[in-house]
């Protein structure tokens, strides 16, 4: 008797350096070159001296641009025409939003009812369809297939997408392309796009250099999976990161798992004094899950003294009437 269980979906390719190489060469018209800073410090407190990619400077206020224009400048024509479509709880949304803009095709967007009001009123801004849900992954799923079932909108996955990691891991290639001589990198983990992509550059372009994923405590369903060998879904997270509330796609566990020296989690409070270190001693304003790297610094469970370490702060898409202090 054969069984009634549906097959897994298989998993994307990974994408290669070269890849990521010809996403930059691509995307370059449509994104920041953004900056990196350095803050002695922070270098003081955590004993490092830091380089901080400041993705919260780039387009849509998030490295998201990134991946989102390389995935729709890839789609040929004839799908493109048809428009674009995808769950997420902002950054992917408003990326996903312009870009569509930018190629002249439609975005239409599935959004929980939690997401922040700016990251919904940006998308918004930038001309997409948004469609509200309850705040789980089945709902957002299931109301995104029905978006596709009547609009015919090609999907761009928010990280299970080797043209979207591809995308993502330009920050990264910029940063050790100015600085080939650190010693680590480290990028919040949430889908995993980001990290993956961020590994994958930096693997290729440096078999010597650590690299490490933070993620908060309270959604730390990556840390396990990477633990037990096989993706756990996170179920509720309760943590003020947003952006890091999804779980590892297929994609993302793969690379990570072949290339992630270790995840490092942190608490809430770490955090919040990590950004708002940021925000005083950089004056830079960054959202709770670009803190998280900083924070596994500085909160003691990630030792990199003496080393030059690269920080992705991911973004910087957070609403000033709910600053977490």
């Amino acid at each position: 008797m054969e069984s009634t269980q549906p097959m897994p979906a298989p998993t994307p390719p990974a994408p290669t350096l070269e890849d990521i190489v010809t996403a930059a060469d691509r995307i370059r018209p449509h994104v920041h070159r953004t900056p990196v800073l350095t803050c002695s410090a922070l270098d003081e407190l955590s004993g490092a001296s830091l380089l901080f990619k400041c993705e919260c400077f780039q387009k849509v206020g998030a490295f998201k641009i990134r991946g989102a224009t390389n995935a729709v400048l890839s789609l040929p024509e004839d799908r493109a025409r048809r428009g674009v479509a995808t769950h997420s709880s902002g950054n992917h949304a408003a990326a996903l939003a312009l870009a569509a803009r930018n190629r002249g095709i439609c975005a239409y967007v599935v959004m929980p009812s939690n997401a922040p009001q700016v990251k919904v009123d940006a998308v918004a801004g930038y001309g997409a369809q948004i469609t509200r849900c309850a705040p789980t992954l089945d709902a957002r799923e299931e109301a995104l297939l029905a978006v596709v079932a009547e609009t015919g909108a090609e999907v761009i996955h928010p990280y299970n997408d080797p043209a979207v990691v591809a995308g993502a891991g330009t920050a990264a290639l910029e940063l050790l392309t100015d600085h080939p001589d650190l010693d680590a990198v480290l990028a919040p983990v949430g889908g995993g796009g980001l990290m993956s992509g961020t590994a994958i550059a930096a693997r290729g372009l440096s078999q010597r250099i650590r690299i490490i994923g933070a993620e908060p405590a309270m959604a730390d369903d990556a840390f396990r999976s990477l633990r037990e060998g096989r993706i756990l879904p996170s179920v509720d997270p309760q943590t003020i990161c947003d952006g890091l509330l999804t779980s590892l796609g297929p994609l993302s566990f793969a690379v990570l798992s072949r290339l992630l020296e270790r995840i490092v989690t942190v608490g809430e409070a770490s955090v919040v004094r990590a950004m708002r270190l940021v925000w005083e001693r950089m004056k830079v304003v960054i959202e709770p899950s670009a803190a998280v790297p900083l924070a596994a610094l500085l909160e003691g469970g990630l030792d990199l003294r003496g080393m030059r370490v690269g920080i992705i702060l991911s973004g910087g898409n957070v609403s000033l009437d709910r600053l977490p202090w």
